[in-house]
Formats: structure tokens, sequence, C-alpha cells
């Protein structure tokens, strides 16, 4: 034994160490732990932890330990059906949930264990770095799920929260306290009963203004349910048969996939149960998702009038198509996992996709200007000539559509913040709708941005490797994906999409530069009207960026190409905001607080568009 152990490196010792330390805290002996350079997360019956350097230093170990402690206190504490059952709908809200019920669960292995509580307090400072709490100049700019889960840690622990959260939490103390005080000072007396813990943590959001009370109204039943749904879709929808309101939704919705003979494609795949275990991609599950800061919206106000953006190295940077990331099965088998997931909004968004075909196509109806002295002879004139063969206004002219001669760019956030519900609702939808604009005669593009690793990845190795300078710029290696070239047909992308649901894709976000990116492949386009539609939830982030640069590097960039574009460029420019307010960003906007809306949401946005008369030009 002694042997054995001297062959094996301290990394490897440290390992083992930490992997029988997180086995035991969870109460979980099968329980498998991987070390990664990525964020750490779990997922399934793996967790995966920050992987420190080979000599160990003392920090990163700490890093390691604390994480590691976190989601074995997750596994054993936490049981994630209740929270899926008593979690609010709305995004904010619910970002607050998490983070009380985090601090509740982290507070049980504090209690219990000292070097725990040690090690979760290390853990907690590593993500505050890169939380916009620290960088915070404004009550406004301060992230609440952040800031409630530092107070509720407080009131349950006695710790006070790290020196880097101070000043930013100093901002919204006051406020939450005063809003919400005995509902924070009550949470201690249900620390080991998590159902009534998480009725205490849904009175404080109602405190906080951010849910309401519920009301006394009876339930609807299922059957109830179904039958309002199918009115308002009957009312939505003049020229569905009446009979659709008392068929099954698999009826309903394999009726409106199957519009102009596209119900034989196979786009409900079934999908066997190895697959649901491999790719859970439930968003209350304690994953990549949970690492992500809450994004800051600033006001133009705080932008200097001049700005300079740059990236240290563009060396490591890939443009890349989906399906060079993933094998041509894989692809096939995460978008029939996709497909799955969706089918019930796959058949509300068909439908709206089919009324946006119908506006579309009814602007295409042939339409003519008359009384021309040349173009095609007219047929009513033709008395008139007979009458007056010298009469020169015998001829009519088919008019231009407004639509005839355009594309679209859908530009996807693919960032962590995205995972879960967004990303798939997000790909469900540009897929039905470059279907419907390509059966109009609409050609789209379909293209992804993210990093290609997290904090930095090898651009931040070439950084160190320089001796740090300072001012870097853009530190992390781009990843941009293209899903669907503006000449391809829709069936042949079709699989591509489901990269979307693959493990580890998403990451960090740098829009500025994707923003750019997707605007020159259109510019570059022959058609004569270009529409670029960005879906996403906030603002860039990057923590290997932000961690040496001012705060809002990447967001003064984002703004300086979005008022570029809006002012100088004839490309017409327009956002949806899921959870965040982009309003601020983009003149064109619409921002949603529930992904579900997405979809009809899309949908309104072009529609409005082919229903303006003038585009911009440039």
């Amino acid at each position: 034994m002694a042997n054995r152990m001297a062959d094996t490196s301290p990394l490897d010792r440290f390992k083992a160490a930490l992997t029988g330390a997180t086995r035991a805290i969870a109460h979980e002996s099968e329980l498998e732990v991987a070390f990664t350079a990525d964020a750490p997360h779990q997922s399934g019956q793996m967790v995966r932890v920050p992987l420190p350097a080979r000599s160990l230093p003392p920090e990163q170990v700490a890093e390691a330990r604390g994480f590691a402690d976190a989601m074995a206190l997750q596994r054993r504490h936490h049981d994630n059906n209740l929270h899926l059952r008593t979690a609010p709908s709305d995004p904010i809200a619910r970002a607050v949930f998490d983070a009380v019920e985090t601090a509740r669960v982290e507070a049980l292995g504090s209690r219990d264990m000292a070097g725990v509580r040690a090690n979760l307090g290390h853990a907690l400072e590593v993500r505050l770095r890169s939380d916009p709490l620290t960088r915070a100049q404004r009550a406004e700019d301060v992230p609440l799920s952040t800031a409630v889960g530092l107070i509720v840690r407080e009131r349950l622990t006695g710790d006070a929260p790290p020196a880097i959260a101070a000043p930013g939490l100093a901002l919204v103390r006051d406020w939450i306290e005063q809003k919400a005080g005995s509902d924070l000072d009550g949470l201690g007396v249900a620390l080991d009963d998590q159902a009534a813990f998480a009725r205490l943590a849904s009175k404080l959001l109602q405190d906080l203004d951010l849910t309401q009370a519920p009301t006394d109204q009876p339930e609807q039943t299922d059957d109830e349910e179904q039958q309002g749904g199918d009115e308002d879709s009957e009312g939505d929808e003049n020229s569905e048969s009446e009979d659709d309101a008392g068929k099954s939704d698999g009826q309903m919705e394999m009726r409106a996939d199957q519009v102009d003979g596209e119900g034989d494609e196979g786009e409900f795949e079934q999908r066997d149960d190895e697959m649901s275990d491999d790719m859970d991609t439930d968003s209350g599950d304690d994953g990549e998702e949970g690492m992500m800061p809450v994004r800051p919206n600033r006001p133009m106000s705080d932008l200097p009038p001049q700005f300079d953006y740059t990236a240290f190295t563009t060396k490591f940077d890939e443009e890349i198509a989906a399906t060079d990331l993933c094998d041509a099965e894989e692809l096939t088998r995460l978008r029939a996992y996709l497909d799955q997931q969706l089918v019930h909004l796959q058949g509300a968004v068909t439908k709206l996709a089919n009324r946006l075909q119908r506006r579309l196509m009814a602007q295409q109806s042939r339409s003519w200007d008359f009384d021309q002295e040349e173009g095609i002879l007219d047929a009513a004139r033709l008395a008139r000539v007979v009458v007056s063969p010298g009469h020169s206004l015998s001829y009519k002219v088919e008019q231009d559509t407004n639509f005839r001669d355009t594309i679209v760019t859908l530009l996807i956030d693919n960032s962590g913040s995205m995972r879960g519900r967004p990303i798939s609702i997000a790909a469900i939808s540009a897929d039905i709708l470059a279907r419907t604009l390509e059966r109009c005669g609409v050609k789209t593009e379909i293209l992804g941005f993210t990093t290609r690793a997290w904090k930095g990845g090898q651009s931040r190795e070439s950084w160190l490797a320089a001796n740090r300078p300072t001012n870097p710029g853009r530190l992390n290696d781009l990843r941009h994906i293209v899903y669907k070239q503006a000449d391809e047909p829709w069936r042949r992308a079709r699989s591509s999409l489901g990269l979307m649901m693959r493990e580890g894709l998403l990451k960090e976000n740098i829009d500025g530069e994707a923003l750019l990116w997707a605007h020159n492949r259109i510019i570059a386009r022959r058609e004569e009207r270009k529409i670029l539609m960005v879906i996403s939830d906030g603002a860039p982030v990057d923590d290997s960026t932000l961690s040496v640069n001012n705060g809002a590097y990447l967001e003064r960039h984002l703004r300086q190409i979005i008022a570029w574009i809006e002012t100088r460029s004839p490309v017409e420019l327009c956002a949806i905001g899921i959870g965040h307010d982009v309003t601020r960003y983009y003149q064109r906007a619409v921002t949603i607080m529930d992904a579900e809306q997405l979809g009809g949401t899309m949908v309104e946005q072009l529609a409005s568009l082919f229903d303006t008369d003038t585009p911009k030009k440039g």
C-alpha cells in the first residue's frame, strides 16, 4: 500500500481524497466526481469540480473543495421535485427563490462542519468575483438574487458577506430589510424542513413585490383547461374547423404540423430511456446556469463619449458549422430529444407560423398598376384599343411586394444562462420560422454565439504567458456557430438545431462581436432587404474579460455596435429579450418574461416588419 501511494502524484491523492469526502457528505457511495477546467456543475450522478494545477495552489484547492461541498450538500439536503413544484415562473423571482434555497442547503452543512463552512465561504468569494454585485454603482445594477442570497446566508449562519460584496450589498440592504425583514427572521425556524422553508421563501418574494399572493379561485380541471385552450385557438384562427375543438392535444399538434404535406417528416421521433438519463436539461437542475451571474442592464448615460474595443488575440476564435461540432448520428439523437421536449409547444408555434405565412401570402397576391404606356397588354382595355388605336395607356405593370427579395437572420444567444427551457424554445421557434419563411420565398439564416471555454480558454493562457499585460481587451475564445446557411434548404439543416441541446455547448457570451459577425454576413448578401433578429436574455458576460477590464467593457461595445447598425447600416435590426429588458439597447425590441412566449413573439415581430411599407435605407 505504501509503495502504491508513493507512486501516485499529490494531485491524484487530492482527487481521491476529495472524491471520498464528497461521497461522504452527500451520503451517496456511488456518486461520481470528475474534475474539469470548465465551470463546475452537476448532472445526474456526476458532479464536476474545478481542477487545480499540479502544484496544488492553496487557493485552487480551497476552490475545488468549496464547489464539491456545495454540490454534495445539494444532493443530500435538496429535493429537486419539491423545489420545482414550489418555484415561481417569473425569471427574476425564480432566481431569488433558487438563491434562498441554496443558502438553506449550505447553511445546513456549515452548521455541522467547520471545514465545510470554510470551503463554502471560499467558493462564494470565487463566484462573487465575476458577479455584477461587486461592480454595481447604483441599486438598479445589483442582481437581487445575489443580494437576497447573501442576506439569507447571513441570517442562517451568522457569517457576514465577503468584503468584496459589501459596497454593492449596501445599496439594497435597507430596502430588502424594510420590505421583508420579518420573513428573513423567520427562515431559520424552518431550516430543516424544505417544504416549510419554501413557503416562507414564497412569502418573502411576495413582500419584495416579485410575485403576487395566490387567489382563492378554484383550480381548473384538465378538461376545463383543454377546453379553454381550444376556444382561444379558435378565436385567433378563423380558418380552422370547429371540429378541432374536440380533438386531443396530440391530434391538434400533428394536424398543425402536417400543413402543406410536411407531416411525414418524423418530427416527433420517440426518445429512448437512455437518452432521458443522459440529457437532463431540467431548469431546476443545479447545472451550469447556477454559476451564471445575473446580467445587469445599465442605462446609456453610463457610457463615455468614446470607447475602444480590442481582443487580446483572435488566433483561437472559430466560426464553425453545427455539423462540424457533432457527428450526424448524435445530431439526429439531439434533434429527436428537442422534438420530444417541445411536443406541446410545437403545435402552438406552428399555428402562429401558419398565420404569418397567410399574412405574407396575402401581401404576395398579384397587384397591378394600370393605364401604363408599356408593360403587359391589359385585356380589359381591348375595346379602347379597337376604338382608339393610338391610345397609349393600354398596358399594366405588376407591383412589387414589400417582402420580395428579403433575407432574415436569426442570431441566438447560446450562453449558459439560456440553458434549459429558453434555449429549447429558441431552437424550435427558429426552426419553424425558417420553414415558414422558406415557403414564402424568404431566405433565412440561423446563427448562434458562445465561447469555446469557461474563464478564458487559450486566450487567457496566452495572456498569462505574456506576463499579464494591463487592459488586454477581450480575453476568451469566440465560438460562432452556423446552424443554417441562407441558401441551405430547411430539410438539410433541420437536425443541426439539435446541437443546442448538447451538454456543455452553452458557455459565455460576447454579444457585440457576435452581432457584428452576423451583420457582416447578412450585409454581404445580394438581397435588397435585410432583417437581423437577435434573441438573447440580457447583457454580455464573460468572466475572464470582465475580471481584468472595466466592468462594463463588453456591454459598452455591444451598445456601440447596435448604435452603428441602427443609424448607419441598411440592415433592419430587432431584438427579443427573455427575462431582461433589451429595449435599453435596441430601438426596435420587445421583452418577454416567460420563455413560453418566445415563439409567438418572434412571429409577431417578423409580421410587423413585413407589414412596414418602407424598409430602412442605407
